[in-house]
């Protein structure tokens, strides 16, 4: 009988050691895995900082890949001049926060009123919102020109802001979604509780079920920051003044002049200044979304935390 109790206890720590092992294997194989994910994505983030701060040795060098030989942050100071930073970036600020400010206020009321009111045609006007959100905007963009062409808005940011604060523009159906599911999954016994105290159905939401929703504000000001900042499509589309152009439409401006530059060079057999051109757009890349970078970078945590009590990860 004690034998036969001995040799269990023996083969405890041996299983033990193999499960240890098992975890240990697939731990590895899990993190090789996610960074040979993660470095698919990465890779051209890396490849544009790397090649914006190489001289123009490095970049003839056929041996030099990744780690320049030494830095060089003369690319930034030109790119930063050529590319007249300090405006393009106001305009961009100017039209991604007015805009952010837009979906917040309606697409938090049009969420609301989806998620706790019943009203005629209710459920095809959110079908309608839905929609909204599977159309690409490339598809309505004609009609939508020949509208902001009748009204006298062409050549202005009114068609990128003034949209947003009726529930619209880019990505608003996403937005009201987004709200509509966060109200929805509220209590009604809150609401009841301040209608007993008096309060009517707009001081309801202002004071109390607005605050509560400081989750999903966040979520939409983050992405409609992103979204709006990154945009190239619609400010291409709508704005024809060189002076009124966002950031990022001003690379594709700042390549063809880099690239009448070359041909001049070329006619001198300069290589160096074509490869020079290069580093410099690399430069210019990066600059446009350090302000992106450094927003995210202040409220990631609070940004992934309110990702999950808005529910879109069950979605």
């Amino acid at each position: 009988m004690v034998k036969a109790d001995r040799a269990p206890r023996a083969q405890r720590p041996r299983a033990r050691r193999a499960r240890l092992l098992r975890d240990g294997v697939l731990r590895v194989g899990f993190y090789f895995l996610l960074a040979t994910l993660s470095f698919v994505f990465l890779y051209p983030f890396i490849k544009m900082i790397t090649q914006s701060l190489m001289t123009d040795d490095d970049l003839i060098n056929i041996t030099v890949k990744w780690l320049p030989s030494r830095l060089t942050w003369e690319n930034y100071r030109i790119a930063f001049r050529k590319l007249q930073f300090g405006t393009y970036v106001w305009n961009s600020i100017l039209v991604a926060v007015l805009s952010t400010l837009g979906h917040a206020f309606s697409c938090a009321l049009t969420g609301y009123a989806f998620a706790r009111y019943s009203f005629r045609f209710k459920g095809p006007l959110f079908a309608l919102v839905i929609l909204t959100m599977l159309v690409p905007v490339q598809t309505i963009i004609f009609p939508q020109y020949m509208q902001y062409s009748s009204w006298g808005w062409l050549n202005s940011y009114l068609p990128l802001i003034v949209p947003t604060f009726f529930g619209f523009g880019l990505n608003g159906g996403f937005f009201i979604f987004l709200f509509r599911q966060f109200f929805a999954a509220l209590p009604y016994e809150m609401e009841e509780a301040a209608r007993v105290d008096g309060c009517g159905p707009i001081r309801t939401y202002f004071r109390i079920m607005l605050p509560m929703s400081q989750s999903s504000l966040l979520v939409c000001a983050v992405l409609s920051l992103v979204w709006h900042w990154n945009d190239y499509f619609e400010p291409g589309i709508y704005i024809t003044d060189v002076w009124l152009k966002m950031l990022p439409n001003r690379l594709p401006s700042l390549y063809a002049e880099l690239s009448k530059e070359n041909f001049s060079m070329i006619a001198v057999n300069d290589i160096e200044g074509i490869i020079f051109n290069e580093a410099m757009l690399m430069a210019a890349t990066f600059l446009c979304i350090v302000p992106i970078l450094i927003l995210y970078l202040i409220l990631q945590r609070r940004f992934m935390e309110g990702v999950e009590r808005s529910g879109l990860t069950g979605m």
